[in-house]
């Protein structure tokens, strides 16, 4: 076996030393993958199979007492060993920074710094524009697999964040929600569906089903850029294809110009107004589809945003509402069953009240309404989500169990396909999520969208809905996060990573 450099465990009583252990472990690693690839892919016979493995922090502790912390994160349950292993540091300095500054002063004992016993799959350790397989012939495709590790799914599922996890006598209790090779598979996944790499993914997340929400954001995104005051703290405008736009009168950075608009956008393309500090927005266009909806907050998941939140296009299932009114999602009718197995139906997915405050006043402060006339056009009730987007079609006349029958028991006040699955992922991997969506057609009540009448409906409200739901996150932001990370999203025995 042909292994990295080992690093014995080594105790730490500072967070920035610590995180530069880390880096020391992964950049020795990744640099004796990418050697021994490169070599590989060159033609040598390297003969002995190839190995390094991703850092490692442990704690250990011995008593269940903590200092006062105010926070949802940053400790751990009570006595015992807690390990996770750790990945990209250079991403997540930051974060990580954070999170062992809570340990050691939540529970004032040294973190060990090491390398795991978990190797680094060799398609993690590539540079961002590697792109080594393509060179390769098919007999030595074929032997790559003796020669490095390569995804192992086993070591990168979600029983952590889905509570199933029970560690065996003796085995450490989990430190973070997603191993390294957990994180490092989703990373990769990002840049493939969204078409931007991770790096530019900010901390407040808005995700739509219609690109005219899109064309908005690209819209502003511009005009934000060609505004040489400071006072918005946006400092960048980044699209597909790592298309990057700089705010007027910064310097360019050394990257701005290596972009290029892909020839096809990508499944789920994502836009970052992108603050220094991470704080800026994302936004994603992720399609028709409860799918797409669980695929790509699977992945963002990782990155651990602040907030996301669903704005997008539903049917109004009451005949008092109106065309273009609102609709804020105080509760979910999950029947798009891309989450059963994860999240069980009888599991509530509760509304969080910061999120719904922020949606709330953003709506009022866009809108200019309040009181009784905020109501005229903004309604709260449950969304329904389904997978069947011809649910129309369904035989309803008798039919005990007919889609109607259930949305009136239910009471719920709108249709979509998405926003279930997403406020379900938030609440499986503990992301403060909301909905606000904007009624489109009322099937229900025979209102359907006409060709000329969408595309007028589309021009008077898509503006005025994302502006509303930037300023939520905006308000979000403003307000500091530490109250958005709250309990209701913790288990009973929770990981100590926010």
């Amino acid at each position: 076996m042909n292994t990295a450099p080992f690093f014995a465990p080594a105790l730490f009583d500072n967070a920035a030393t610590a995180l530069e252990r880390v880096r020391e472990i992964h950049a020795a690693s990744t640099r004796h993958l990418r050697d021994a690839l490169q070599r590989y892919v060159a033609g040598e016979d390297i003969g002995q199979h190839v190995r390094a493995c991703y850092p490692l922090l442990r704690v250990r502790t011995n008593t269940v007492a903590r200092a006062d912390s105010r926070l949802s994160y940053g400790f751990v349950a009570g006595p015992g060993v807690y390990e996770t292993t750790l990945t990209r540091p250079e991403l997540f300095a930051d974060y990580y920074l954070e999170q062992f500054g809570l340990l050691l002063r939540n529970h004032q004992v040294p973190l060990e710094i090491g390398t795991s016993t978990q190797p680094i799959p060799v398609h993690f350790a590539l540079a961002e524009n590697d792109h080594l397989e393509g060179q390769l012939g098919p007999d030595r495709r074929l032997l790559l697999r003796d020669r490095f590790d390569l995804p192992d799914l086993g070591a990168m599922d979600d029983g952590i964040a889905n509570g199933t996890l029970e560690p065996g006598p003796g085995e450490p209790h989990p430190l973070a929600l997603f191993t390294a090779a957990r994180v490092d598979y989703s990373l990769h996944r990002l840049r493939h569906y969204t078409g931007t790499r991770p790096e530019h993914f900010q901390n407040f997340i808005l995700f739509t089903n219609y690109q005219f929400y899109i064309d908005e954001f690209i819209k502003l995104g511009h005009e934000l850029m060609a505004d040489a005051s400071s006072g918005h703290g946006y400092e960048a405008f980044v699209e597909p294809g790592e298309v990057l736009t700089r705010r007027r009168g910064l310097p360019p950075g050394e990257r701005d110009a290596a972009g290029a608009a892909p020839p096809r956008l990508p499944q789920m393309p994502a836009y970052h107004l992108v603050r220094g500090d991470r704080s800026g927005i994302t936004m994603v266009n992720i399609g028709v589809g409860p799918a797409n909806a669980k695929t790509i907050t699977d992945h963002i998941a990782v990155l651990r945003p602040h907030a996301w939140i669903m704005l997008g296009h539903c049917a109004g299932l009451r005949n008092s509402q109106q065309l273009g009114d609102y609709v804020l999602a105080h509760g979910y009718m999950r029947e798009d069953h891309v989450l059963d197995e994860e999240l069980p139906l009888w599991v509530p997915i509760p509304a969080l009240a910061e999120v719904q405050l922020a949606l709330e006043a953003a709506v009022e402060e866009i809108t200019r309404l309040s009181g009784y006339e905020l109501k005229r056009v903004l309604r709260t009730g449950t969304v329904a989500s389904t997978d069947n987007r011809n649910w129309e079609l369904l035989p309803s006349r008798g039919m005990a169990s007919s889609p109607e029958r259930r949305f009136s028991q239910s009471r719920a006040v709108a249709l979509d396909m998405e926003s279930a699955a997403i406020a379900a992922n938030g609440f499986r991997f503990r992301v403060p999520y909301g909905t606000l969506l904007c009624i489109s057609d009322k099937p229900l009540h025979g209102e359907i969208k006409l060709p000329g009448m969408a595309n007028q409906f589309y021009r008077e409200r898509v503006d005025q809905h994302l502006r509303i739901g930037i300023r939520a996150l905006e308000r979000l932001r403003e307000q500091g996060i530490d109250r958005l990370h709250s309990r209701k999203l913790r288990s009973f025995a929770e990981v100590a990573f926010q």
